[in-house]
């Protein structure tokens, strides 16, 4: 089937079911962007600023992290500026929550939208089909009864495009999500774990 009439004899609802997609597939290359980038940097700062940790040169770490603008340097600092003023264990563990707590809405920002726009496809792939029916049935009302079947199945084909590329752009955009949802998971977890690391290297009290 040709792509271009198939997409024109959609109707308007295929168009506003593209500009969903196209909002969700640039959402999802922001994210993916960001997530990859985020990665690269926590696994950067902290192979830095281990050997430095290990050395109890927790005055240079400081400086470090203050300088970087990364999820895991915030953490960090937190726990670095508590652990300079003599804080106990617990005040520096729950100093690194804190931070892990303030970062983490930044890491998942703007995925759940890919969830909400792939409902909204499928949503409106169903809306155009049945509108679509709609005026299929109302046409061939005042149709020759000899043409009536074959105008309804013209017509009933022609509705189903909306469904058919609505679920064309909920699909990608669920798996996109699920994908995205994940790499953020493990994400958190790893400055998760970076935290507890450097509790355990700077806090022996």
């Amino acid at each position: 089937m040709d792509l271009i009439a198939f997409f024109q004899s959609g109707g308007p609802f295929m168009y506003a079911i593209l500009v969903v997609m196209a909002l969700g597939l640039a959402i999802a290359l922001e994210r993916f962007y960001f997530l990859s980038k985020t990665h690269g940097h926590t696994k950067r700062i902290w192979k830095n600023l281990s050997p430095m940790l290990q050395a109890q040169d927790l005055e240079r770490a400081y400086e470090n992290v203050k300088v970087l603008n990364s999820p895991l340097a915030t953490v960090l600092e937190y726990g670095f500026v508590r652990r300079k003023a003599k804080a106990k264990r617990d005040i520096v563990d729950a100093a690194m929550e804190e931070g892990i707590m303030e970062v983490t809405p930044e890491l998942e920002e703007r995925t759940h939208y890919l969830a909400t726009l792939a409902n909204i496809a499928t949503l409106l792939g169903l809306l155009g089909t049945i509108i679509g029916l709609i005026e299929a049935f109302t046409a061939v009302a005042s149709a020759d009864p000899a043409e009536k079947a074959d105008l309804l199945s013209a017509s009933i084909s022609v509705a189903m495009n909306t469904t058919a590329f609505g679920l064309t752009a909920a699909i990608p955009l669920i798996l996109i999500h699920s994908y995205l949802a994940t790499k953020t998971t493990r994400l958190v977890d790893n400055l998760e774990m970076a935290a507890v690391k450097c509790l355990n290297l700077i806090c022996e009290d």
